[in-house]
């Protein structure tokens, strides 16, 4: 378990904080001081990149707080965007794959050091005899690039591309980080299962963490609520789905869906014991690359720390291009003073995930036009150090 640093009495503390001196405890007061935190970081940045939608979901302390602006659509009469505007997640689904991998581990169904040839006939005899389930989860196979190449574009395509496919790097020694590997990691586990990946998901996992809007294939009656992507350009559009887009990029979800997840992280809600324990295992730290230690899925930085250490560990650099790793052996247990995080986007899609455990603290920003990652980055982390700075409080070691 995370240590935690504020006890009951440090919570209120907190509230106080917010009312204000002398003021009577009142939660719309805590929710208006909050609004100030985030309108300052998230209006200039809708308005700069000409966002129509965002949902902001804050988490202090056991307590979630939503922010919403602007629209679903542009078109006219669309509705307003509130915690249950259904939003595309991009690169965050992978979360959700290495939690969904973690878990068939938790429950005897596969390990993560296993080959990954072990649990799909077809590839016995490839370069995936020597390349471990952990491998592809962490982006360490040996080179598998961001995409596909643009042939590969039916299941038997996308088999015959990893059959054939030889590594550039010794396995479990440079990171390039790869929609086919964690992609490959996902149909491993619904292998290793026995069911659809997307059926794990929807009819499972989401279930599991009470996860209310949260999809691959967004219902008919669930229409409503899902918004549409913006291009640079302005044209609308949502998510075409592509060869093992559910396991990379291919989860929609709301805000109230995202911050609860986020707590689930941070071992706030009340789960199955081994779903909890997959959960927590995500945040094993493998190898670090600079200032990043990557977990399964998840990234992770001491902290507190500076944006412009946070902004390189999250730069399209870190994306595009390899990086020689630095292996921690044995794995560096979960931490509770580190800041944790994702980003994720689509051709219309803009989110990031970033929350502290140690200080039960976490954000949540989706928006319906891609903007640039490090503007996603530099405004969650000036809400967090606010949140932080305000309250007051420090990690106990």
């Amino acid at each position: 378990m995370y240590e935690r640093t504020m006890t009951k009495l440090g919570a209120l503390a907190v509230t106080a904080f917010f009312l204000g001196a002398g003021s009577c405890v009142a939660g719309d007061d805590v929710e208006n001081r909050l609004r100030a935190v985030v309108d300052a970081a998230i209006r200039p940045v809708m308005q700069k990149y000409a966002i129509p939608g965002m949902a902001v979901a804050v988490t202090l302390h056991g307590k979630q707080y939503y922010f919403n602006y602007g629209v679903i659509s542009m078109e006219e009469g669309k509705p307003k965007v509130t915690e249950k505007t259904i939003f595309e997640i991009g690169s965050i689904s992978k979360i959700f794959t290495a939690t969904l991998a973690s878990y068939a581990q938790e429950i005897g169904k596969l390990s993560l050091s296993d080959p990954a040839s072990q649990y799909l006939p077809s590839l016995r005899g490839s370069s995936f005899d020597n390349i471990s389930l952990l491998d592809l989860g962490t982006y360490t196979p040996g080179g598998l690039p961001l995409q596909f190449p643009g042939d590969v574009d039916s299941h038997e395509k996308m088999i015959g591309y990893y059959k054939n496919w030889q590594p550039n790097y010794a396995a479990g020694t440079m990171r390039l980080y790869s929609n086919p590997s964690i992609g490959l990691l996902g149909l491993l586990t619904a292998e290793s299962m026995g069911e659809p990946f997307e059926d794990l998901l929807e009819k499972k996992l989401f279930p599991m963490l009470g996860l209310k809007q949260s999809y691959v294939r967004v219902p008919q009656a669930q229409m409503s609520h899902y918004a549409y992507g913006y291009s640079p350009e302005g044209v609308p559009s949502r998510m075409v789905p592509g060869v093992l887009y559910a396991e990379g990029y291919g989860v929609t979800s709301s805000s109230a869906d995202m911050i609860r997840f986020v707590e689930a992280n941070m071992q706030e809600v009340d789960l199955d014991e081994a779903l909890q324990r997959a959960i927590t295992a995500t945040h094993t730290g493998y190898y670090k690359v600079a200032e990043m230690t990557q977990g399964l899925g998840w990234e992770f930085y001491p902290y507190p720390i500076e944006l412009d250490r946070l902004l390189a560990g999250n730069s399209y650099p870190m994306i595009l291009e390899p990086h020689e790793i630095t292996r921690l052996n044995p794995p560096l247990p979960p931490q509770g003073n580190v800041l944790i995080n994702k980003p994720g986007r689509t051709d219309g899609f803009g989110a990031y995930v970033a929350f502290v455990p140690a200080k039960s603290m976490g954000i949540v920003t989706l928006a319906n036009k891609d903007y640039p990652l490090p503007a996603k980055v530099e405004a969650a982390h000036e809400i967090l150090t606010a949140l932080d700075t305000r309250t007051g409080s420090s990690a106990r070691h």
